[in-house]
C-alpha cells in the first residue's frame, strides 16, 4: 500500500502517445441460472501487460452490461481475458508493459494468432472451449473499434475482424436413462422419501418426550433434540458440553471414520450435532429424492423444479397447479397436474401415495411437509420448497436453498447400477423420449415447454431422434406404398361382363363409362395388363406417359387385369422364372420380388381350364411377350 500522500503509480498508465487507462479492479454483477446476483472481478494489475489487460477489461465490463449476459458468459469471457494476458506476458517478456490495443508495436495481431493456435492443446480433442475463448477475445477487440474515441492498431483491426481458424468442436449431448434405470431411480427416490419421513417423525416424537438437558442430563437423545428444536442450547455449546464416551444411540449418529477414540472430541462433537439436526430437519442429501421424483413426474428441468416457491403451488380439487420459472430461457410455465385418483379428491386431500408412482400433487405435499419446519425458520417470504439445514464449521445452523451437489454420491448410496454418466438432466430427457413415443414424434407436441429449435438442438438425438426420424420415414414410405403398390384390379369373365351391365357400380370402381368401353375394346392395353389412366402413373410425374409399363404394371393401382391378359401373364411368369435363375436371390427380390408375388396371386385365382386354354393359345404362336429391350438384360450391380 502506498504511504499517505504518495500517489499510487499503478492506478493510471501515463503515456504521452496513449490516452490514460485506469489500472483498477473491474467487476460485473450478473444473474446466475438460479436468478441470484453474482459478482465477478478482474484485476489487470496481476499481469505485466497492465495496459492491455485494462483495455480489454473495460470492453468486458461494457459488453456484459449492455448485453445483460449471465454469469456463465461473463465468466467465460473473463477466463479468455486471463489466458490471453498471461500468454502476452510470456510471449513479449520485457516488452509486455508496452502492449496495448492502440499500439502497432509490439504487434498484438501476431500474438493473438499464436495464442489461438496454442489453445487446442489445453483441452481434450473436440472440445468447444478453444473456439469459444478465441471468439470471446475477438468480440472484445472488435467492440473497441466501434468507439471513435478508442484507438485500435490497424493490423489488429484486420485480424480481429476475421473469423478465427479454430474448429468449434462438438458438444456431446447427454442421452436419456433407459426405462429400467429410470424405474430404478424412481423406486429408490420413493424409498428414500419414506425413510426420511420415518426419521423426522421419530425425531419430533422424541422432542415431545424430552426436556432441557441442564435438568435431565446431557446423555439422552430426546433431551438433546428438545434443546435444538427449542433453541435452548446453541450447537457450539452442545458440542462442548456433551460428555464422551457417548450412549450407543448417540454414537450411532457419528460416521464410522470419526467415531474412534483417536479423533478429537471437538470433531466428534461437531458430527454429533450434525447427526442430531438431521433427526429434525432434512439436509442436502434428502433433497435429491424429491428432485428425482419431480423431474420424472413433471418432465421439467431440475432448475425449474428446485426453484419452486410457496407462492408457486396452488392445490386444486383435481391435483396441483405449479408456476415454474426457467431463468436460462427466461420463460415462465404454469401447468396443472391432475391427480391419478382424482375421484373424491376432497375427502382424501391429505393422503399420500407411498407406492412408486409419479403423482405431482402427492410429491409436492410430501416435500412441503418435510420442509415445513425449515420454512418456519427461513427469513424470506415466500420461502422456497427445496430448503435444507446445514451446520457449517462456525456452528451457526443455517437454513437455505443451496445447490444440490453430489448426485452421484446419492446414487451410490442407494446402490443403483446405472448405465452411462450419472446426471440428473438425463432423467428429463427420459421424459422427453416417452413423450416422443406417445405423440408419435411430432415436435410441435413434444417441445411444449421450450422452443422447437431448442428441442432439435438438445433433445433430438438418441432414442428421440430415432423415433422422430423413424416416424417421418415410415409415413413417407407408407404414403408411397399406398400410392404406388396398391396392386392391380383383377376381373374374371363374369366381372368383365358385368361392367357393361352394372353401370351404377362404375363409380364405386372409380371408372367412367368411357374408360370401361376403352378397357373392353383394348384401347388401354399396356402389355401384360390394361391401364385405367396411363398419364396418371404413380411412377412418373402427373401428365407424363407411364415410363415403367409393362414391367411395373403388376405393382400399380391403375392396372386392370382381364381374362384376355392370361396368356401374356403366363409368358411374363416364364420370363421372371428365367430371371430368377440368372440373378442372385437378393438382387431378384429387390428388382422383381413384389411383381412376382402379385403375379403369383393373380395366376392362383385362375382355374386349371383357363390356364390350359391360355397355354394352348401360346403354343399355337398366337401370343408373344412384348417387353422393352432393357428388360432383356439384367446386371447384378
Amino acid at each position: 500500500m502506498p504511504r499517505r500522500g504518495e500517489r499510487r503509480r499503478d492506478f493510471r498508465h501515463e503515456d504521452p502517445d496513449l490516452r490514460p487507462v485506469r489500472i483498477g479492479v473491474r467487476q460485473v454483477v450478473t444473474p446466475d441460472s438460479r436468478g441470484k446476483k453474482r459478482v465477478l472481478q478482474f484485476d489487470p494489475s496481476q499481469f505485466a501487460c497492465r495496459t492491455l489487460a485494462a483495455e480489454l477489461a473495460d470492453e468486458w465490463v461494457e459488453y456484459i452490461e449492455v448485453t445483460s449476459r449471465r454469469t456463465g458468459t461473463a465468466s467465460s469471457h473473463r477466463q479468455g481475458l486471463r489466458l490471453f494476458c498471461a500468454f502476452v506476458d510470456e510471449q513479449l517478456a520485457g516488452r509486455a508493459p508496452e502492449a496495448s490495443l492502440a499500439r502497432a508495436d509490439p504487434d498484438l495481431s501476431m500474438v493473438l494468432l499464436a495464442w489461438e493456435q496454442s489453445l487446442p492443446a489445453r483441452w481434450p480433442r473436440g472440445s468447444t472451449r478453444p473456439g469459444a475463448l478465441a471468439a470471446n477475445i475477438r468480440i472484445l477487440v472488435n467492440r473497441r473499434q466501434r468507439h471513435p474515441d478508442r484507438d485500435l492498431a490497424p493490423r489488429l483491426t484486420q485480424i480481429a475482424g476475421q473469423d478465427h481458424s479454430l474448429a468449434w468442436g462438438v458438444t456431446k449431448e447427454l442421452d436419456e436413462f433407459s426405462r429400467k434405470d429410470k424405474a430404478a431411480l424412481v423406486k429408490a427416490a420413493w424409498d428414500d422419501v419414506a425413510r426420511l419421513r420415518k426419521r423426522l417423525k421419530a425425531g419430533w416424537e422424541m422432542v415431545e418426550a424430552g426436556g432441557h438437558p441442564a435438568e435431565h442430563g446431557w446423555s439422552r437423545m430426546p433431551d438433546l433434540l428438545w434443546a435444538l428444536a427449542h433453541r435452548a442450547v446453541s450447537p457450539r455449546e452442545m458440542a462442548k458440553t456433551v460428555p464422551f464416551p457417548l450412549a450407543p444411540e448417540l454414537a450411532a449418529l457419528i460416521p464410522d471414520n470419526v467415531r474412534t477414540e483417536g479423533q478429537s472430541c471437538g470433531l466428534r462433537g461437531y458430527f454429533l450435532v450434525c447427526g442430531l439436526l438431521n433427526q429434525l430437519y432434512p439436509n442436502q442429501r434428502d433433497m435429491h429424492a424429491f428432485r428425482v421424483l419431480l423431474v420424472a413426474a413433471t418432465g421439467h428441468s431440475p432448475e425449474e423444479v428446485t426453484g419452486l416457491m410457496e407462492e408457486a403451488v396452488e392445490f386444486t380439487e383435481g391435483g396441483v397447479r405449479l408456476t415454474m420459472i426457467k431463468n436460462r430461457a427466461r420463460r415462465i410455465h404454469r401447468r396443472a397436474f391432475t391427480r391419478i385418483d382424482a375421484v373424491n379428491t376432497v375427502e382424501h386431500v391429505h393422503e399420500y401415495a407411498d407406492r412408486p408412482r409419479l403423482e405431482v400433487s402427492a410429491i409436492v405435499r410430501q416435500l412441503m411437509d418435510v420442509t415445513a419446519s425449515l420454512r418456519a425458520l427461513h427469513s424470506e417470504r415466500p420461502a422456497p420448497l427445496f430448503l435444507q439445514g446445514t451446520l457449517p464449521p462456525s456452528f451457526e445452523f443455517t437454513v437455505g436453498r443451496g445447490r444440490l451437489r453430489l448426485f452421484g454420491q446419492w446414487v451410490k448410496e442407494m446402490e443403483l447400477d446405472l448405465e452411462g454418466r450419472i446426471d440428473i438432466r438425463r432423467l428429463r430427457k427420459s421424459v422427453k423420449v416417452e413423450k416422443a413415443v406417445a405423440f408419435g414424434g411430432r415436435i410441435t407436441d413434444i417441445a411444449d415447454d421450450h422452443h422447437q429449435e431448442t428441442f432439435r438442438g438438445h433433445y433430438a438425438q438418441g432414442t428421440t431422434l430415432r423415433m422422430v426420424s423413424g416416424r417421418v420415414i415410415t409415413t413417407a414410405q407408407q404414403s408411397w406404398f399406398d400410392k404406388a403398390t396398391t396392386g392391380p384390379v383383377v376381373l374374371d369373365a363374369a366381372a368383365e361382363t358385368a361392367l357393361e351391365e352394372a353401370a351404377p357400380a362404375l363409380a364405386g370402381l372409380g371408372l367412367s363409362a368411357e374408360q370401361v368401353e376403352d378397357l373392353r375394346s383394348g384401347a388401354l392395353e399396356m402389355g401384360v395388363t390394361s391401364c385405367r389412366d396411363p398419364f396418371d402413373s404413380p411412377f412418373s410425374r402427373p401428365g407424363d406417359l407411364c415410363a415403367v409399363a409393362p414391367l411395373r404394371c403388376l405393382e400399380c393401382r391403375n392396372a386392370w387385369i382381364l381374362p384376355s391378359h392370361l396368356p401374356q401373364l403366363l409368358l411374363f411368369a416364364d420370363h421372371l422364372d428365367r430371371l430368377r435363375t440368372r440373378l442372385s436371390p437378393a438382387h431378384f427380390h429387390t428388382r422383381w420380388g413384389q411383381t412376382a408375388a402379385n403375379l403369383a396371386a393373380v395366376l392362383a385365382e385362375r382355374t386349371e381350364a383357363e390356364t390350359a386354354a391360355a397355354r394352348r393359345h401360346i403354343a399355337e404362336g398366337a401370343a408373344t411377350l412384348q417387353l422393352p429391350l432393357t428388360a432383356r438384360a439384367e446386371f447384378d450391380a
